[in-house]
């Protein structure tokens, strides 16, 4: 597995996913590693966050508000000051053309360069001892947010009442697919694992203490493959017109 070079300033990186505390789980760490190096990322959190609860008594409109206060602690944690929420139907997403659209906008007024998505392709998870049914919402999200970046975001005739907006097409130059069955390229989090636990856990409305072991096992297991203490993987595609003299070759 190779691990992700140092990044270069000044850098700007957009992290799209379905629901708050995702990012958490599978970039939370990396979040802080970019940050830290002098970068400035972006969060956009697609949906509301209300099928986060199957408690009968749940205020929705409350649970929302509760979330979005969650995802903003959690980004203090890492770094990340600017949070987007679209708040479409938390459980119910799907990729429409509105959510490109809506996702196409972003990456032209954010201009960034490198976007984090869910991987769309994954559905089934078995892994030693863990499996589980990718969620729909996650699926949803990646989707919208890939084929925003392309070809929605780099071409003019692509949504024109965006150029109508004063939104220019904008080129992303990288493409990082977390919570992915296919990593090819780890990011070191081991000097900051205690920011993403921190972090994690600022989701006091969906998680305890409990996770704690279970996501240290994941990037432990992650860190081996590559040879460092704790580690987040992703699948990474690199569409440069010019390849940068010290980037390493695209996977």
């Amino acid at each position: 597995m190779q691990l992700e070079p140092v990044l270069k300033t000044p850098f700007r990186i957009l992290i799209v996913v379905a629901h708050p505390d995702d990012v958490e789980f599978g970039a939370g760490g990396s979040a802080a590693v970019w940050t830290d190096a002098g970068a400035e990322v972006i969060y956009c959190i697609v949906t509301d966050g209300a099928a986060g609860s199957n408690d009968p008594n749940t205020q929705y409109r409350e649970l929302v508000e509760l979330r979005k206060q969650e995802q903003a602690k959690a980004a203090e944690h890492v770094g990340v000051k600017d949070v987007y929420h679209l708040g479409y139907a938390d459980g119910a997403l799907q990729p429409t053309i509105e959510l490109r659209r809506d996702l196409t906008r972003l990456v032209r007024q954010v201009r960034p360069d490198r976007v984090v998505i869910m991987d769309p392709t994954v559905v089934l998870v078995q892994d030693e001892g863990f499996s589980y049914i990718n969620h729909p919402d996650h699926r949803a999200a990646g989707e919208a947010a890939l084929y925003a970046v392309f070809p929605s975001a780099e071409s003019r005739p692509i949504f024109p009442e965006l150029l109508e907006e004063g939104l220019e097409p904008h080129h992303v130059n990288e493409l990082y697919l977390m919570l992915t069955d296919k990593p090819n390229v780890s990011v070191d989090i081991s000097g900051v694992m205690d920011r993403k636990v921190q972090a994690l856990l600022e989701h006091r409305s969906q998680l305890d203490e409990s996770v704690v072991d279970m996501v240290r096992g994941w990037d432990s297991q992650a860190g081996k493959d590559c040879g460092v203490e704790f580690a987040e993987p992703f699948r990474v595609m690199r569409f440069y017109n010019e390849q940068p003299v010290d980037m390493p070759p695209s996977a």
